[in-house]
């Protein structure tokens, strides 16, 4: 019977294990699901649509080969839209049976030039959310979700490749193959020791046995004699016999010994051929374990059942709700640290340089006017520092305007985690159009003690406030003639209790400096010859104002500052003595009509609510001279 169940135990086994690995080979679908889009008539871009890419469920694989490079990119199809309204492409979208088609779209906005593609290369564009290029063959996989869609291209003037598969992979755990071959393999194993047990058994039961006495020897007559006689022959018959019986065990002795050592013999040689098929089964029985066990915990994690598998744990909601009809925010965080750090890394090379076409390409008003200034100064003084550089380790703050229009905005507070000597930096930038890269139109160093106020998160943005909104303590668009106003005017400015301390005291400082010229002169016995004259005025630029969480904004503004020195007798002139910077702006060294020296000022502050108790705060202000001219 025990061999009954070992040879049950085997099959069953056999079976367990069987179906496991059935499970992950034969039984066992695709990996992935696949869609390739055909292309017929080539074009230098290739959009493809959201639809397409969220087709089948989990993360998406795209493919595509060509000869040379392979540019792929992927944002808002809204941007992708508007920043191929003025060439032709081809659409890849999905009909109703879910399959893809491929239609032709002409620009919507003709070139000028009546040219039918832009030939504009898509590479380096701040509108993507991110990009990838390869040569010949590019993989990319994502995970985009609704309204997010992918462009393909080269360099915006050859044919974009049309060799492009879409993938997805599918489902292919296997629970329940783990298990079942643990379980074979734990049957495996009892029915081996079934096995061994029944060997056993069947030994023990027909092994040899214990042999029984010989044969008694053949019995003879006693002769009977007197009893005297008698007794002396039994006398002499037993000293006979012990004589005979000590001959005779002698000679018995070697024969019991070989009799018994080849007792001994023979049950070592009948154990011994025993033990040996023994060991020889359970050697022929061992791979089989040691082979089933490999498969066993050679599978996967996909094999055994995730019994550990914790539900997903909602995540709070967030503490900000969008309003009703609110609009995309202009980047994603992500977005804008990619397009800080590109901008900081130009800056550094367009200042090594001196180079001001490429600082334009990232930096615009007064923050391109101060730069350009420096450019000519450092040409003409060899030991003038070069400009701070821009940190963008780390994004305090990352406020993009809520809109689909151009132009857009995003206010950044960047800081640097390597040297917490650097000050952080607020800054402004503006993408002006779909074509153009955002470009920093003001920035000024943030004191570490500044309170910044709350804003909206990145994912949610802010809304731009108008110049002219009433709902502010003071509208956009009079903060800077206000805070102009409080520098030129003093205590006899409407705007001083408008404006907190920090505002005050830089506008007494401006007023001490233009004091300190004007005892300048006099001290070089030029103040009956000559005369001074201030005035700060705001530029033309439109400020950009961004609400805050507390229904305020955060107002940013340019000013600037002009010193004019004027003689006051036709004999005098006006020299610049050591003023290097004027000598080499207007390439004299004096001037008999006088001197014009313009300063620029970036300023951002924290404009609260109307019928708020709070004033406004001075957040930033950087100062830059922007020229020196002499007065024709």
């Amino acid at each position: 019977m025990r061999f009954v169940w070992a040879v049950l135990a085997f099959v069953l086994a056999t079976l367990l294990i069987g179906a496991g690995i059935a499970q992950r080979t034969v039984f066992m679908g695709p990996s992935q699901e696949r869609m390739e889009l055909s292309i017929e008539d080539p074009e230098p871009y290739v959009l493809v649509d959201a639809e397409v890419l969220r087709a089948n469920p989990g993360l998406q694989t795209l493919l595509v080969r060509g000869e040379g490079e392979i540019f792929v990119a992927y944002g808002r199809t809204a941007d992708m839209t508007a920043w191929l309204s003025d060439t032709a492409y081809n659409h890849v979208s999905l009909t109703r049976t879910q399959r893809p088609k491929t239609e032709h779209v002409d620009a919507a906005q003709p070139r000028e030039d009546g040219a039918a593609t832009s030939g504009r290369n898509p590479a380096g564009s701040d509108l993507w959310l991110d990009s990838f290029s390869d040569e010949d063959a590019l993989v990319a996989e994502m995970q985009l979700t609704e309204g997010v869609s992918v462009l393909i291209a080269r360099d915006g003037v050859e044919d974009a490749p049309t060799d492009i598969l879409v993938s997805w992979p599918l489902d292919t755990r296997t629970p329940w193959a783990g298990p079942l071959i643990a379980a074979g393999c734990v049957v495996l194993a009892a029915g081996l020791v079934l096995y061994v047990l029944a060997i056993r058994h069947q030994r023990r039961g027909r092994g040899p046995r214990r042999k029984g006495p010989g044969p008694l020897p053949p019995t003879e007559p006693i002769a009977l004699a007197p009893a005297p006689a008698r007794a002396a022959v039994e006398a002499g018959e037993a000293a006979d016999g012990e004589v005979a019986a000590g001959e005779a065990g002698a000679d018995r002795g070697p024969a019991d010994a070989a009799q018994g050592t080849s007792g001994a013999k023979g049950t070592d040689e009948g154990t011994a051929p025993r033990t040996a098929h023994r060991r020889r089964r359970i050697a022929l029985a061992l791979p089989a374990v040691v082979v089933t066990a490999v498969l066993a915990t050679g599978c996967s994690p996909e094999s055994w059942p995730q019994f550990g598998e914790s539900s997903p744990t909602p995540s709070p909601s967030p503490s900000v709700v969008a309003p009703e009809n609110q609009k995309p925010p202009a980047v994603t965080e992500s977005q804008a640290v990619r397009i800080v750090q590109q901008i900081a890394s130009t800056l550094e090379q367009a200042d090594a340089e001196r180079n001001i076409d490429l600082a334009a390409t990232r930096l615009d008003g007064a923050a391109l006017d101060a730069r350009r200034t420096d450019y000519a100064l450092r040409a003409a003084i060899p030991d003038r520092p070069a400009p701070a550089g821009l940190p963008s380790d780390k994004l305090s703050v990352v406020l993009p305007e809520a809109t689909e229009t151009w132009p857009r905005t995003v206010l950044v507070l960047a800081a640097s985690e390597s040297d917490e000597t650097v000050p952080p930096v607020i800054l402004t930038m503006t993408q002006a159009d779909p074509w153009s890269n955002y470009r920093i139109t003001s920035m000024a160093e943030m004191p570490a003690a500044v309170e910044f106020p709350d804003v909206a998160p990145a994912w949610l943005g802010a809304t731009r406030v108008p110049a002219e909104s009433p709902f502010l303590a003071l509208a956009p668009g009079e903060v800077a003639a206000g805070f102009s106003d409080l520098v030129d005017s003093g205590d006899a400015s409407a705007f001083g209790s408008a404006f907190d301390s920090a505002a005050n005291e830089l506008a007494a400082s401006i007023r001490e400096s233009r004091a300190a010229v004007v005892q300048g002169l006099s001290d070089r016995g030029a103040a009956e010859t000559s005369s001074a004259a201030f005035d700060m005025a705001p530029t033309d630029k439109e400020p950009v104002s961004l609400a805050t969480l507390d229904s305020g904004a955060v107002v940013t503004v340019s000013v600037t500052d002009t010193e004019t020195i004027t003689p006051t007798t036709p004999d005098a002139v006006i020299r610049f003595g050591d003023n290097a910077e004027a000598k080499a702006l207007t390439g004299v060294g004096e001037s008999a009509k006088g001197v014009v020296t313009t300063y620029a000022l970036q300023l951002f502050f924290a404009v609260p609510a109307q019928g708020s108790s709070e004033q406004i705060r001075l957040l930033a202000v950087h100062q830059d001279l922007i020229g020196v001219s002499v007065i024709k």
